[in-house]
């Protein structure tokens, strides 16, 4: 996808009017419960499209790829195994997380009959999303070919990871973006295969935002506004209250998903 092309209107499609929401630091099996619970709302067109933006705890997360487990070094963090794409990845403090539960649409043009219903087309608005925060935080940031995610414009340092899943066309699990993130919590795994030296942070790189240092808080809105665009969508960003997200996050936490493994149970095995 070029740069000031989105996913809509490449597939011909009218621009759609959702929502961001911040939840702040989530444990990571309430907010995987909580986009299980979305997905199903979406579906049922319920709430609208919605990008959840939030922030974990120490957590390693696992894909579909069969490799994955291979690559998780070190186990003092819960493990999850998850339905996305893609391999092994790190969560944490520090590091903006967004998962947008989106209903991907076919297009009204017999011409290009998949319209949104493209995943590749997806990721690559995700990364596009990403790639326009980091330069507008004054960090020039490109893909890299043959891998999913954002780097570094000279192709060095990977800033951001992605693997999403869909169901019934509606998107879940999305993007980890890397702002203050403790570099060191990457020496756990090897993040997508790769060494854990490829990993750095919109901090590390002195990227600014509003004349500061950036901080997860104050890109808040800019990321909101940056996927939308990519997704050809409108994502202002609402309070919990007035997302209407309320009852379904407090059902995630009273059932929340549990990890697979933890350093305690292997320790004990």
């Amino acid at each position: 996808m070029s740069a000031g092309t989105d996913l809509a209107s490449a597939a011909k499609l009218s621009p759609v009017v959702g929502q961001s929401v911040y939840l702040g630091r989530i444990d990571y099996g309430v907010a995987w419960k909580l986009q299980q619970l979305a997905v199903e709302q979406r579906q049922l067109g319920q709430i609208p499209d919605t990008l959840l933006l939030c922030e974990h705890s120490d957590v390693i997360t696992v894909g579909r790829r069969q490799t994955g487990l291979g690559n998780v070094l070190d186990r003092r963090f819960p493990v999850f195994e998850i339905e996305r794409g893609g391999d092994v990845t790190y969560h944490g403090p520090g590091q903006l997380v967004g998962y947008p539960i989106v209903a991907l649409r076919p297009s009204e043009d017999p011409a290009q009959p998949f319209g949104e219903q493209d995943l590749h087309a997806f990721l690559r608005a995700l990364e596009e999303g990403l790639i326009r925060l980091c330069v507008d935080c004054g960090i020039a940031s490109d893909r890299k070919p043959r891998y999913t995610g954002v780097w570094t414009a000279d192709l060095r340092w990977k800033l951001a990871s992605l693997g999403v899943a869909v169901r019934r066309w509606v998107t879940s699990h999305g993007f980890a973006l890397n702002v203050t993130t403790d570099l060191t919590r990457f020496f756990a795994i090897n993040p997508c295969g790769m060494q854990a030296e490829v990993m750095s942070s919109l901090l590390q790189l002195g990227a600014q935002r509003d004349g500061q240092p950036v901080t997860l808080e104050l890109l808040l809105e800019p990321c909101a506004r940056a996927i939308g665009d990519a997704l050809g969508r409108r994502l202002p960003l609402r309070s919990l209250a007035e997302s209407g997200l309320g009852p379904l996050l407090d059902e995630a936490r009273l059932r929340p998903e549990l990890p697979r493994l933890t350093s305690d149970q292997d320790r004990l095995a």
